[in-house]
């Protein structure tokens, strides 16, 4: 997962391309029904990925290759979007089958009218740490008041920091925030700002530390914010109607292949590293340690893999009102269907 990708906060082009779903849904005709009747022809399904090809994406990769799509009569085509942006855009649009998103993000498109829909939760718990230098003197949260904190132009990030900092005790009313766009390495390795949000424990902190810049990472659960899904898997409306049996069939496959991946840690970053995008290359280091972080992290205890509840979804929409993230109540019958099985 490239931990860089959040909502982007032009709201109205997702809208106008969720408007062209009726026009230009590529669903296609109802499928066969997958996993039953091995002579009928593949249910295929296109995929977009979060972004470039990383550690916790291994589980299609390793489902792909182990066979489980195709065991479930399944065609699955993983997809690499051109902008972290695109993916939710693309299956609201009918563009894509499932798309791998952010509960945040579902939360505000949803408010936003756009007709996704979770069909299963992938991380189970935020990524998203605030950092700062050890050698910077913050190693409290309260020390963050009146400091320069680097975001991604992100207000769900900017709600993060404020609820971290009032919930430790601080002041959070001299902060002021610097737009770095998604540099958070280069802005802490250049003591560019004080702290920075936006970063994950299970990539740039990584990163950072690998470079020689050990940091604090205070876990925004540990003050105050709620805990929330990172990675759910999502569809539209529309095509759930026309495909829910063939994405149940794609979520038991996956499940397969998150146990192949937990059980084969070594052959599964392997098979990562073949697939990886030549543009964004891997540091097998990095994704060795992402995939032991992550593999507690998208491990549903008795519950099968991708399960998700009711209480996890009302308790972040809650929250994300309260913060005026959101404006318009969003229903939970709407927003997921726990599809794991």
């Amino acid at each position: 997962m490239k931990p860089m990708k959040k909502w982007s906060k032009t709201v109205a082009a997702l809208l106008l391309t969720a408007g062209l779903a009726a026009c230009g849904n590529q669903s296609g005709a109802e499928p066969t029904t997958p996993g039953t009747n091995q002579a009928n022809a593949p249910t295929e399904l296109t995929v977009a990925l979060d972004w470039y090809p990383n550690a916790v994406h291994s589980f299609l990769y390793a489902a792909e290759e182990q066979g489980y799509f195709q065991a479930e009569n399944l065609k699955v085509n993983l997809q690499m979007p051109s902008d972290s942006n695109d993916p939710l855009k693309m299956v609201a649009a009918g563009k894509v089958d499932l798309a791998i998103s952010y509960q945040t993000q579902v939360v505000q498109a949803r408010s936003e009218g756009i007709p996704v829909v979770s069909v299963g939760a992938l991380v189970r718990h935020p990524l998203n740490v605030i950092m700062t230098r050890q050698d910077s003197g913050i190693d409290t949260p309260q020390k963050l008041a009146g400091k320069n904190v680097g975001y991604p132009s992100v207000p769900l990030d900017e709600s993060i920091v404020r609820n971290v900092v009032k919930h430790a005790g601080g002041d959070d009313s001299g902060i002021s925030f610097t737009d770095i766009g998604f540099d958070i390495v280069p802005a802490l390795t250049g003591k560019k700002v004080d702290a920075v949000v936006g970063g994950y424990k299970n990539h740039e902190q990584l990163i950072l530390e690998k470079n020689g810049i050990p940091v604090n990472a205070f876990a925004p659960t540990d003050f105050g914010v709620p805990d929330y899904y990172e990675l759910v898997m999502t569809t539209s409306d529309d095509t759930l109607g026309k495909k829910q049996q063939a994405i149940e069939a794609f979520m038991r496959a996956a499940a397969k292949g998150q146990q192949y991946v937990k059980d084969n840690k070594e052959k599964a970053l392997d098979l990562l590293l073949s697939k990886q995008a030549n543009e964004f290359p891997l540091e097998k280091d990095v994704e060795t340690k992402s995939l032991d972080i992550l593999i507690p992290l998208m491990d549903a205890g008795d519950k099968p893999f991708g399960s998700q509840t009711t209480e996890s979804w009302q308790t972040l929409i809650d929250w994300m009102k309260k913060e005026k993230l959101i404006t318009q109540d969003v229903k939970v019958d709407d927003i997921m269907i726990d599809l794991a099985k």
